[in-house]
């Protein structure tokens, strides 16, 4: 897939995204929230950056371009469907990286990205203790005399 951001990977009309809002999952984090509605075609995003967000249209495009960065570099790994991000007033202060992992980390959460694979050299249960045991039945009836 390309790694431009041509006018078909946006969620550009208001009736796009009033659909996504309706219809579409939702999970959250204090910089941003993930509306995501799957779809057929390719994945699209939509940005809603707010004055409640930060005041300064500067500071509002600085989120806008590194969220629209982050998601074209990952369209070609993500299902089909409409992304709209909803930034919150704390990623007006977040660094690039903060509102890079936390992007992935929506995504992640919405089932949009595979969950990354745990750390280390080992293959997971290798290292960890064994279950408890589950209680068994018991081996004689239970009478009912009483």
């Amino acid at each position: 897939m390309s790694t431009s951001f041509p006018r078909s990977a946006r969620v550009r009309a208001s009736a796009e995204y009033a659909r996504v809002f309706e219809q579409a999952r939702r999970t959250s984090d204090p910089l941003m929230s993930l509306h995501w509605l799957p779809g057929d075609g390719a994945a699209r995003l939509g940005l809603a950056v707010s004055r409640k967000v930060d005041t300064r249209a500067v500071g509002r495009n600085r989120i806008k371009r590194q969220l629209r960065e982050h998601f074209r570099r990952l369209r070609g790994s993500l299902p089909g469907g409409d992304y709209v991000v909803v930034a919150r007033p704390p990623a007006a202060k977040a660094e690039p990286s903060q509102l890079r992992t936390t992007f992935e980390r929506v995504l992640t959460r919405a089932g949009a990205l595979p969950a990354p694979a745990a750390g280390g050299t080992m293959p997971p249960g290798l290292n960890s203790p064994a279950p408890p045991p589950t209680p068994s039945s018991p081996t004689k009836p239970v009478s009912d005399a009483g």
